[in-house]
């Protein structure tokens, strides 16, 4: 599969989904910014996002890749809509896109999918900034 690396500069959902934590955001195929393409990705250095896929399939029963698209982005919305983890308004972050799927008609605002893994600027210094603190505490 060819491998993608797109940074931006966008409102970021990290929620966690069974061992993952999984990271949604959005971008715009033109100068409208409609947010048509759902970008979900893995928070992890090692992945390539393929665990999303298997996870539709496992616990979703999804074995069709249009209903797996929708059962990710199912995921994805849900966490943002219910502010599941972490919602980061301005992060800036870094990702490899390993698949891009083209849905068959408009789902949750959407009509591109991509899946890959992602690097979070704020997440990281976020958590070294907690780890931080817990260890000035008594």
């Amino acid at each position: 599969m060819s491998l993608t690396e797109l940074t931006a500069t966008s409102r970021v959902t990290v929620f966690p989904l069974e061992s993952l934590t999984v990271a949604y955001t959005t971008q715009s195929s033109d100068r409208r910014a409609l947010g048509d393409i759902g970008l979900v990705a893995v928070v992890d250095e090692h992945s390539a996002g393929e665990e999303l896929w298997r996870l539709a399939h496992e616990l979703g029963g999804r074995t069709v890749g249009e209903e797996q698209a929708r059962w990710i982005l199912t995921q994805a919305c849900r966490a943002r809509m219910v502010n599941a983890y972490a919602n980061l308004p301005h992060e800036t972050w870094t990702a490899c896109i390993r698949r891009r799927f083209e849905l068959d008609a408009l789902f949750a605002n959407h009509d591109v999918l991509l899946t890959g893994r992602i690097a979070l600027s704020g997440l990281r210094a976020r958590s070294t900034e907690e780890k931080t603190t817990s260890r000035g505490k008594p």
